[in-house]
């Protein structure tokens, strides 16, 4: 198992991470991977997978590079950048596209454990990797980045409550499936026979990324990232959190979104916010009409109040029309080819 030394001081300074290079990268890794794990992501595959698959067969260099690049255990570190907190996407891709192309080369032989193919011995290996994440960022993720930020803070207020509740070591037990506190300052990420890493000092991330997936990366001995699936019960996409419009016109759309949120099982007042994108005052006065209504209740749990649907609320929402008022299953992916690298520009890993 591949674990790391990490002392008292470095899990205390330790901080949750959005990144929206991170976010793409784990949407590549899926489009690759063509299966999902949930409905969300089998609706997400239907509707960009043909575009996506329609480019690679268009660009065959960016093809294999992506079948490189991704390997079977190790991801090419040049692909994925540790990312740094308040990072846009356009920064986090121009470190991709920053990067050496002989060192690109290099991260390529080791995720292949293998000779580099003939055809991926160049210069714009940078170029196209960034090129190709900009598509996915373009087509599959920014249109859906606004819904995507909210569950990703959702799940970190929930992480960061469990830090008060069980601490460091039951976060770091149940980010995703390899990851465990060992104890005697020990973190195990991932399940391969790597080398130990003593990382005490360095500044540690914790990056929640929608998608199934997850990896670790480094910069130096100065920064390490865990980039894990956020909760599952988060993950789904949007028709599972719609109203019905039965529902919504008895409650009014804002309350009902709510009661249905609570479906996914109990949540704090936090995380509604962060769901729902309304305001806190406004959250706050939907579960007081709510919980009056017999149609939710709530319990403390530590520090945190969480709600959850009663068995009146259940019956509620099951008795509305599911398929009236929800989002629509998405059409066909826009095909639409990858950028290609500018004429004549030279341009940490899944250790997984």
């Amino acid at each position: 198992m591949g674990w790391w030394q990490v002392n008292a001081d470095t899990l205390a300074r330790s901080r949750f991470v959005l990144s929206p290079l991170a976010e793409t990268f784990a949407s590549l890794k899926l489009l690759h991977a063509g299966a999902g794990a949930h409905p969300g992501e089998h609706a997400w595959l239907r509707a960009h997978l043909p575009g996506y698959r329609a480019g690679l067969a268009a660009d065959p260099v960016t093809a294999l590079l992506v079948r490189a690049g991704l390997g079977r255990s190790w991801i090419a570190d040049f692909l994925t950048p540790t990312p740094h907190a308040g990072e846009t996407f356009e920064q986090g891709v121009a470190r991709v596209r920053a990067a050496d192309p002989a060192d690109a080369r290099a991260h390529l032989r080791m995720s292949l454990a293998g000779p580099l193919p003939a055809a991926l011995d160049r210069d714009d290996l940078p170029e196209r990797a960034a090129a190709l994440l900009e598509y996915v960022w373009e087509t599959a993720v920014r249109p859906s980045w606004e819904r995507r930020r909210h569950v990703l803070e959702a799940d970190v207020v929930a992480r960061t409550a469990q830090v008060g509740r069980g601490g460091w070591a039951a976060v770091l037990d149940s980010l995703r499936p390899g990851t465990r506190w060992l104890g005697e300052n020990r973190f195990q990420v991932n399940a391969h026979e790597y080398p130990p890493r003593e990382i005490s000092g360095a500044e540690l991330v914790l990056v929640p990324v929608t998608p199934t997936a997850g990896w670790v990366s480094w910069e130096g001995r100065e920064r390490y990232a865990v980039v894990y699936p956020c909760a599952g019960a988060l993950a789904g996409d949007d028709r599972e959190r719609a109203a019905p419009a039965a529902l919504g016109a008895l409650l009014g759309p804002a309350r009902a979104s709510v009661l249905v949120l609570l479906g996914q099982g109990p949540l704090s007042t936090t995380q509604l916010v962060a769901l729902t994108g309304q305001r806190l005052g406004s959250v706050g006065r939907h579960l007081r009409v709510l919980r009056d209504a017999g149609l939710v209740e709530r319990r403390r749990a530590g520090r945190s109040v969480l709600y959850s649907r009663t068995g009146a609320g259940e019956v509620l929402v099951g008795a509305s029309d599911p398929g009236t008022g929800s989002v629509q299953p998405p059409g066909p992916g826009v095909v639409r080819p990858f950028p290609s690298p500018a004429p004549g520009r030279r341009v940490g890993p899944d250790r997984a």
